[in-house]
């Protein structure tokens, strides 16, 4: 029997999630239900009347790197079958199938995106004939001129050239379609990036995603007549509307078909999609799940709070579903589900457009932790679009690093543009004569270690499921090459000797995060180089490598990693944020990434209570803990089993958003939707659960109250599927085999 299969009949009847539905319409977009699929994101609301849905693709990155939307749909039929007492008005997103549903008087509109291409359906069905307004709202029907209030959307922020502008699209209507497209310039602010980093001498070598890029779509309405434009305003901002008339129909799917370059590529049919991506969908919520070990329907109703987090997981997840093969990474501000960002501050009056951190600006601290969970949820082929994005960027990293350094390796910044650069105005200003490869900013100098979580990462999906990286071998090995060469190099700048008396490298000036600065051997640096090292040797030793002379990573290089700063407080010892360091910028707690995402120390691993001293004692830790945006303090309770702490920290970071939407959380340091909160949170709950000892030994529950009963499916190393139920503090466990 196949694994699947045995599973199957292990667990029963398949898993399907809980709908979640409003009987009410929404007052204005921060009030929408996000739908999607592939790489395209929806917000849906109905308004007075109106159904209302913003459409977003990954990568449409205009010559400002602002990540822009593909526009507003507005649906208005008449008569109108959601307003009035007796209309029986519900909107609903089905889980299962990835659909949602708005109903009304003999009335239903389904939405849904393809999952395996990029395009949306809306389909109409009517019991009675009816007249129908479908407008396609454009913002961009006009050149904006970017001002300086709004500069955070874009890469330039605040080196905003004078006359920056977001273009408008071209826009063209007739019959039953309009047709639209953004057609970048060829000069974009990565020119402007490269020119400014003193990098013009390899231009030619450096990654351009951006110049010259051609995006759009096309929309096809059947039973539909264009006629003519009206202007209006929504929210804070003027729009155009291309509108398009029906009368008497009853049935009709309309289709969004959104694509890159010159052409519309084929769609499936309406009925083929359905099908396809309802399966997909019904197949993605059979990978894993927490919930209630009592649920026995799919309905959603928490009973407790605890209850309404494992939803909010789902929620969440779900999202992150939507852009499962994207070419760009799930954006830590706000993914594809953005809306109009005056309701998130009213001091940001701007279009739809606008995000906080910028739309093709990676913040890779914050970006990490939307990952992390795909490993134990069994997503691991969503990963690829992160990972890729990395090995895209490679051979700009290598060439910065020649360039700036003379030495090999790859130099990943914290703040990294989708182009490989820094962003251009954290990268601070320079004066001839300073190291132009180093960023003078006062949070960002001296951080390049974040790039090494996203090589555990590729390493660890190797370990969860056997994927094949080895495309990726030589991004792994570049990110720890240059740590080796570059510390070396900035010794030797400084005196006779490369390497400390004990042959270690000397990790100075560096940076713990970006808390800790002009820092002396960080522990979350030291942590990371150890582990990536150990794991990397672990896959080599596993695929057979003898031979490395392939690999420009000195075989020694893991005896030259210092080892790990340690202080007492009160008379215990703990992990130091490093041996010493000048100051204190922001409020992360590096001290403990050793325990998460670095997994030197935690429940079944030597030197267990060192890591809950430091948790317990360390004054700047107790000082900074939060559950607030990405902040980590769930995680760290959880892995060091810590029930209480994890319990309340998960509980406030699931609980539901501001929103209406209960996985719309709100801005914490980033913007709304938080999607790195949702990360964060999603990691903390399953590690709660879920954890393993350095030989693979299976730890569950080992910070989850017993008086909550659930169960689980989550994935372990080794192709483990663990599914697992504790009710009434019985535990019950089997486990599966994915290959």
């Amino acid at each position: 029997m196949p694994a699947d299969a045995a599973g199957k009949a292990a667990r029963g009847k398949d898993y399907v999630p809980a709908d979640y539905t409003w009987t009410t319409q929404s007052k204005n977009s921060s009030e929408s239900m996000p739908c999607g699929g592939h790489d395209v994101g929806m917000n849906v609301w109905v308004e007075n009347g109106d159904v209302m849905i913003y459409v977003a693709r990954s990568g449409m990155f205009d010559e400002n790197n602002t990540l822009l939307k593909a526009g507003r749909l507005r649906l208005r039929l008449t008569p109108n079958p959601f307003n009035g007492a007796d209309a029986g008005f519900s909107q609903t997103l089905k889980l299962d199938d990835g659909a949602v549903y708005i109903k009304g008087k003999d009335t239903e509109i389904r939405l849904w995106a393809d999952v395996e291409t990029s395009a949306v359906f809306a389909e109409i069905s009517s019991k009675t004939k009816t007249d129908a307004t479908l407008s396609y709202e454009s913002w961009r029907y006009k050149d904006r001129p970017v001002t300086k209030a709004e500069c955070q959307q874009c890469s330039y922020k605040w080196n905003l050239p004078k006359d920056c502008t977001t273009y408008q699209d071209s826009i063209r209507a007739k019959g039953n379609t309009l047709v639209f497209w953004h057609k970048n310039r060829e000069q974009t602010v990565f020119d402007f990036t490269v020119n400014k980093e003193n990098l013009d001498g390899i231009k030619n070598n450096l990654y351009n995603p951006i110049g010259g890029l051609r995006f759009g779509g096309e929309l096809v309405a059947p039973g539909f007549t264009f006629c003519g434009t009206t202007d209006g305003t929504y929210a804070s901002t003027d729009f155009r509307a291309w509108n398009f008339k029906a009368e008497d129909i009853k049935k009709s799917t309309i289709t969004l078909n959104l694509y890159d370059g010159d052409k519309a590529p084929k769609i499936p049919t309406a009925k083929e999609s359905k099908r396809r991506s309802a399966a997909w969908w019904h197949a993605y919520w059979q990978r894993s799940y927490i919930i209630p070990a009592d649920r026995n329907d799919n309905t959603d109703n928490p009973t407790s709070k605890w209850q309404g987090i494992l939803r909010n997981y789902e929620l969440f997840r779900y999202m992150l579903g939507c852009n499962a093969y994207g070419e760009w990474p799930s954006k830590f501000n706000g993914g594809l589900f953005t809306f109009d960002p005056v309701y998130v501050d009213p001091k940001t009056p701007f279009t739809p457009d606008y995000r906080k951190w910028g739309g093709g600006t990676m913040t890779a601290q914050n970006q990490r932790l939307v990952y992390w969970p795909m490993l134990k949820s069994g997503d691991t082929d969503m990963m690829a679009s992160q990972f890729d994005t990395y090995l895209r960027l490679l051979p700009t990293a290598v060439a910065r690093t020649k360039h700036y350094w003379g030495h090999g390796g790859a130099s990943f910044t914290e703040q990294i543009e989708n182009f490989g650069l820094p962003n251009p105005a954290e990268y601070g200003k320079h004066k001839p004569g300073d190291d132009y490869g180093m960023e003078r900013n006062a949070w960002l100098e001296y951080q390049w270690d974040t790039s090494l979580e996203f090589c555990s990462m590729i390493l660890q999906a190797h370990f969860y499921t056997g994927m094949d990286i080895t495309k990726y071998e030589p991004l792994i090995v570049q990110c720890l090459q240059f740590f080796d060469e570059h510390y070396q190099y900035l010794a030797k700048q400084r005196g006779v000797k490369a390497l400390d008396g004990e042959g270690k490298l000397i990790l100075y000036p560096s940076s713990g995060c970006e808390t800790y600065k002009m820092a002396y051997n960080p522990s979350s640096v030291v942590a990371a180089l150890r582990t990536v090292t150990e794991q990397f040797e672990a896959y080599k030793a596993a695929k057979g490598i003898q031979d490395t002379s392939a690999y420009a990573l000195d075989s020694t290089f893991i005896s030259r990693i210092p080892d790990m700063p340690l202080r007492t407080i009160e008379g215990d010892t703990c992990i130091a944020p490093a041996i010493v360091w000048a100051r204190i910028q922001n409020v992360e707690t590096p001290q403990l990434y050793p325990v998460f995402p670095w997994r030197i120390y935690g429940m079944g691993r030597p030197g267990l209570n060192i890591a809950r001293n430091t948790y317990l004692k360390d004054p700047h830790a107790l000082k900074m803990r939060t559950h607030i945006g990405w902040k980590q303090d769930n995680i760290w309770a959880a892995c060091l089993g810590l029930t209480d702490d994890a319990a309340r920290l998960n509980l406030e970071k699931f609980a539901d958003g501001p929103y209406r939407f209960p996985a719309f959380w709100d801005p914490g340091y980033d913007w709304a939707p938080d999607c790195n909160r949702g990360g964060a949170a999603m990691i903390g709950l399953q590690e709660m659960l879920l954890q393993e000892t350095p030989d693979g030994q299976l730890l569950l529950f080992q910070a989850w109250p017993r008086e909550w009963n659930v169960k689980f499916r989550l994935h372990a190393t080794g192709g483990r599927i663990v599914n697992a139920e504790i009710k009434d503090g019985n535990i019950k466990v089997e486990t599966e085999k994915t290959k």
